[in-house]
């Protein structure tokens, strides 16, 4: 019995040699001795024994080396899950934004944000929602605090401008004590209007340099410094068509679809009116003729979509050349009001970016009625004051805008208005106390090493676009070599004594908005004059540091990320680099591939407009983008068909974003193995990447926004900007395994760079 149980007890391999006396020894210590005082000798061995033994050391060495290969193998491509508090909180954020009923390969928008519709009702006052307006309420408030904390110590006079102009804007008292009275003084210095009497002036010239100069109003045409497109060193006069009082021509042309936008509009400047001491009949009928003459300049204004040929557009000329194009405006005068006080003479040179408009409206000015045009352009001043009056004002606008964009009526808090305002007038004030107490300097660093990884991708697969020449490659390659990254925040502000002397000028006194807006308009006409002829300054941003937002500037050829969107959820240093890639590492390739869109590509490196592109490949490159017009066309919101051609510039960055950021997150994984996986989601990490691009752009909207989002912006829906770029994408349909022909994976793909 004991043998039989000692058996079963040990494994073969630990019995005694069988010519040993004590085949079964009595107890397992007795075993153990016996193993471990065999014969030691290598020579004592039997050839056979020696052959076993090499062949079980070899066998168990083999084993342990596999063991560990499997392992390091088994970490690398089955990482594990990541269960860090961030993590989870993510994946839960995502999870929530799903709606796992549809197929992503038959709707991917509604797969990746189905759930955040329907957990994201419309705020009220809003007239859209998505995580860009959700992340600038977050820096609003952080604005809010820092402007309202007077008691921090050293701060630049600039950074005390910026808290002295916003509380200046809080002040509701004084602003209701006043009423209308600041704006009517200054109609009546201008030269008053005939909606308060009798009006019979031959001032057009002197209001209409008023207005332009003093008040930073644009009634017929826009003038501005900007830097010349075809002398990237020097900045120059240009001259465009304006805008009108509504979002864009298609308001006033095609009446029967826009008869609600045109009567709200109507009734807003009659109120107005009234608002400013006229009466309900005579507002009416001079914002009638308003309305009308405003109408007249709608069918003169050249449709955006076919302004995108800059090379076409625009026409070098100098200052004496505007007369003889536009004679019924005194240009030299004009010019030299505009940009006092800096001199000007007739050989001063000018850009137009809009001759045949120009002489439409000089044509229009000569023809009408003097009092009208003295009308329009004091209207043009009233509109822009408005938001600066009091709460009689804001309740105006506030019902047109109700009209305008579907907004349910709200009451929008005082300061965040005032943190806007600010924001606009000081906001690289503003801006420094921002970065101050937000950003981390290795935010940036990351950031500029993300954009270096984009931009290797996006070189990267310049190899392989097979439209272009070879020589044009190079030169594409060169252009995306000497694009210069502006991250988080332009050096400057960092510095009080040049923070300082920047907003030097601009005198903000305590309790008076008025005077303080009227002010800024001085100050920034300043500024503007003073860069003229100047070489373009490289620390000169477009944006304030705050916002959620990004952009690229042709003629410097420069791409700007400032530091409000790098945040969640564009990116977080403690996401997986999935997310980061399909969040800020698409806005990063979107702003990259701005400068091979249809208008950014005709800049070389340098930011010149030139010709430095092959005949050859600047037709295949035409034959390209027509295919994503028509793609875009064929989308429509609200029975609306979108307009490809209008869109076409920021089609191409999405496409060529989603691409690049796609490739260099691969890359990453190549260099660093793959990461581990949020938990609960039963995602991959390269469905990650497509799911977190999405959802940046969930979003919700009323349909009189979306009516005006198809009209005027350059962007497609937030749908679109999603289903259009995958539906594109090879490596969306892989790795979410659609079928071909599936709605997201069409047999026809748009392919550009």
């Amino acid at each position: 019995m004991m043998s039989t149980y000692k058996r079963a007890t040990l494994d073969e391999e630990d019995l005694v040699d069988s010519t040993s006396d004590d085949i079964y020894p009595s107890s397992p210590m007795q075993i153990t001795l016996r193993h471990g005082h065999g014969p030691t000798c290598w020579a004592e061995r039997t050839q056979r024994e020696r052959r076993l033994l090499l062949l079980t050391c070899a066998l168990s060495v083999g084993l342990f080396i596999s063991l560990i290969t499997a392992g390091i193998f088994y970490k690398q491509t089955h990482p594990g899950l990541c269960l860090t508090e961030p993590c989870i909180t993510v994946a839960s954020a995502v999870m929530g934004a799903l709606d796992r009923s549809v197929d992503p390969c038959h709707d991917f928008y509604n797969f990746a944000c189905g759930g955040w519709v329907k957990n994201n009702p419309l705020p009220e006052g809003k007239s859209r929602w998505g995580p860009f307006s959700n992340l600038w309420e977050h820096n609003m408030l952080v604005m809010k605090h820092l402007l309202e904390n007077t008691t921090m110590k050293g701060l630049s006079k600039a950074e005390e401008k910026a808290q002295r102009y916003y509380q200046a804007c809080m002040s509701e008292a004084k602003i209701e004590a006043l009423g209308a009275q600041p704006l009517q003084e200054l109609i009546n210095q201008t030269g008053g209007w005939a909606l308060n009497g009798p009006w019979d002036k031959d001032n057009f010239q002197e209001v209409l340099r008023a207005v332009s100069a003093n008040f930073r109003t644009s009634p017929f045409f826009t003038v501005f410094v900007s830097t010349d497109s075809k002398n990237s060193n020097s900045n120059i006069i240009q001259v465009d068509q304006s805008s009108l009082g509504l979002p864009s021509r298609d308001y006033y042309l095609n009446k029967t679809a826009n008869q609600k936008y045109l009567t709200a509009y109507l009734d807003f400047l009659v109120e107005l009116g009234v608002l400013l001491g006229g009466s309900e009949e005579t507002s009416r009928s001079l914002m009638e003729e308003i309305l009308q003459f405003e109408t007249t300049l709608a069918n003169i204004t050249v449709p955006q979509e076919e302004r995108r040929d800059e090379e076409l557009i625009y026409h070098k000329m100098q200052a004496k050349d505007l007369t003889t194009l536009a004679p019924a405006v005194d240009w030299i005068p004009y010019l030299n009001e505009v940009f006092a006080p800096v001199p000007l003479n007739e050989s001063e040179p000018v850009v137009v970016y809009a001759k045949e408009y120009l002489q439409k409206v000089s044509d229009l000015i000569t023809n009408t009625n003097k009092s009208l045009l003295n009308n329009y352009m004091i209207m043009k001043v009233v509109r822009k004051m408005v938001s600066v009056l009091d709460q009689r004002f804001q309740d105006a606008e506030q019902r047109f805008l109700e009209v305008m964009y579907g907004t349910k009526k709200s009451c929008t808090p005082r300061w965040k208005l005032c943190v806007s305002d600010t924001d606009s007038a000081l906001g690289f004030a503003l801006g420094a106390l921002f970065v101050k107490a937000t950003f981390t300097e290795d935010s940036k660093t990351i950031a500029e090493n993300m954009v270096s990884e984009i931009k290797w991708a996006f070189e990267d697969s310049l190899k392989y676009v097979s439209w272009m020449d070879s020589d044009t490659k190079k030169a594409a390659k060169e252009k995306a070599d000497a694009i210069y990254n502006m991250v988080g925040y332009p050096q400057f502000i960092m510095n009080t004594t040049k923070l300082d002397k920047v907003f030097n000028d601009f005198e903000v006194v305590s309790d008076l908005y008025f005077q303080n807006v009227m002010q800024y308009y001085n100050f920034s006409a300043r500024v503007t004059a003073d860069q003229l002829r100047k070489t373009p300054n490289r620390n000169q941003w477009s944006m304030t540091p705050p916002t959620v937002n990004a952009y690229y500037n042709p003629t410097k050829n420069e791409m700007v990320l400032p530091a409000g969107i790098l945040q969640a959820p564009f990116y977080s240093r403690s996401w997986p680099k999935a997310l980061n890639f399909g969040g800020i590492g698409v806005v990063m390739g979107h702003e990259l591939t701005h400068a091979f869109d249809d208008q950014g590509r005709e800049y070389d490196k340098d930011g010149n407009l030139r010709s430095w592109w092959k005949n050859s490949s600047v037709e295949a490159f035409k034959k390209q983008t027509q295919c994503m017009v028509e793609q875009y066309s064929n989308y429509s919101i609200n029975q609306e068909p979108l307009n490809g051609k209008h869109t076409l510039g920021e089609n191409i960055a999405d496409n060529g974003g989603l691409k690049a950021a796609y490739k260099a997150y691969v890359n990453w994984i190549k260099k660093n193995g793959e990461e581990a996986t949020l938990p609960a989601l039963g995602m991959t990490n390269h469905q990650l990447f497509f799911v977190g691009f999405a959802q940046v752009w969930c979003s919700v909207r009323t349909p009189e926004s979306s009516h005006e989002g198809v009209i005027t912006d350059p962007h497609s829906p937030s749908r679109f900007r999603v289903i259009g770029t995958i539906s594109n994408s090879h490596e969306f349909s892989k790795h979410f395994g659609c079928k071909a022909d599936a709605p997201m994976n069409p047999k026809h793909k748009c392919e550009l760079w």
